[in-house]
């Protein structure tokens, strides 16, 4: 395996958010977490899953692997009771790491202040828990307005900015990924997390070499940078 691949496979976010998930695939999921050769940062289920991924990792001994979860998922809904409702819930039951919905629905309307406030708040609730902060870039489409509110959600506390939910009709793109990385440069802190449309090893490379560009050689460890795929662990070299 060349070395870019394996810094891949380390910085990937295993995910199943299927609505027909069952306990049995989720603990598949943690199976194949726990037999690659490069064990990902972190598999990604929905919260009623979070107790059956976190057991199944710690019987295969896997558990240096991240529990993350989705919250306020997928409509990005204008509800800060909502979001912080489930962000605990969510962390009460074990999750590590949350990916919150941004309300980029009512941002784009001219609501300006109710998704820094829902990030700050289940950031609050995240202490020193990763919280990524999904801002759905293929609905937004501008790099302008993916640029502003990349920004809003930095300037909040997430801790990584994600592209997509892998619910819409456009997921991940360089474009977006570029204007995100930009921000965080341009603030010095936070992570990036490409998802949406991510299949394969050469698509996630992409990314990487992206992030090295923008954000510095190096730069692009698993606490700064992560790819969201169910697919990519397990594939050939060159993939």
């Amino acid at each position: 395996m060349n070395p870019s691949d394996a810094r891949l496979l380390a910085a990937l976010d295993l995910t199943s958010l299927g609505e027909d998930d069952t306990p049995a695939a989720i603990r598949a999921l943690c199976a194949k977490a726990a037999a690659s050769v490069v064990r990902p940062a972190a598999v990604c289920v929905f919260p009623e899953h979070i107790v059956t991924a976190r057991a199944a990792l710690a019987e295969t001994g896997a558990t240096g692997v991240a529990v993350a979860t989705v919250v306020n998922f997928p409509d990005g809904a204008n509800n800060p009771g909502r979001a912080l409702s489930e962000t605990r819930r969510a962390l009460a039951a074990g999750a590590d790491e949350i990916d919150l919905v941004f309300s980029w629905r009512a941002y784009v309307a001219g609501d300006r202040e109710s998704g820094p406030i829902i990030v700050r708040r289940c950031k609050e609730a995240c202490g020193s828990r990763l919280l990524k902060t999904i801002i759905e870039t293929g609905e937004l489409g501008d790099p302008l307005l993916i640029r502003e509110i990349s920004l809003a959600a930095v300037d909040a506390g997430a801790d990584f900015v994600k592209t997509s939910t892998g619910r819409s009709r456009v997921g991940a793109t360089p474009e977006a990924a570029k204007a995100i990385l930009e921000c965080l440069r341009e603030r010095g802190r936070g992570g990036f997390k490409a998802s949406g449309g991510i299949r394969t090893l050469a698509q996630g490379r992409v990314y990487l070499e992206l992030a090295e560009l923008i954000c510095g050689a190096g730069w692009a460890t698993p606490a700064k940078f992560r790819i969201g795929s169910s697919s990519m662990l397990g594939q050939e070299p060159g993939q």
